[in-house]
């Protein structure tokens, strides 16, 4: 882990939709921010630099996407592949975080706020990636 101020971003990769989140200059608390389309990733690549620039992100924390049992599988080496093109564009410090059951938590908490179904799409993966941002800074404060 790191003790680098300044804000995170979370990033929720997946096949369609991207979910990011960013933290306040503390580290301390994730909110969800947008959704980008996964479907091209050099587009989304350019997109997160964007974000990293614009809200003068100093850590990247991606989701890794793992099996109940925490084995890898086709989709962490997909995140694996995602993640390189981050760090070919971006010199930021890029750490991975468990995502297993991270979605199932954003459902949880978008049942709890009654978001209807029909806004949900989009929202399930910025909330998402504010999960899987909130775990990784709590585990960073806990070590």
């Amino acid at each position: 882990m790191t003790d680098r101020p300044g804000r995170a971003l979370g990033i929720d990769f997946g096949s369609r939709r991207i979910g990011i989140a960013i933290s306040d200059d503390e580290q301390r608390v994730a909110t969800p921010l947008q959704v980008l389309d996964g479907r091209d990733i050099q587009t989304a690549v350019r997109q997160i630099a964007d974000l990293v620039e614009e809200w003068e992100v100093v850590i990247l924390v991606v989701g890794m996407p793992l099996h109940l049992k925490g084995t890898a599988g086709a989709a962490a080496a997909a995140v694996e592949r995602q993640i390189a093109a981050l760090g070919a564009t971006l010199d930021t410090p890029i750490f991975t975080y468990d995502e297993r059951l991270t979605t199932v938590t954003a459902h949880r908490s978008l049942d709890e706020q009654q978001v209807s179904s029909r806004n949900r799409k989009d929202m399930v993966d910025m909330v998402a990636a504010a999960v899987i941002l909130q775990g990784w800074m709590e585990q960073k404060t806990n070590d």
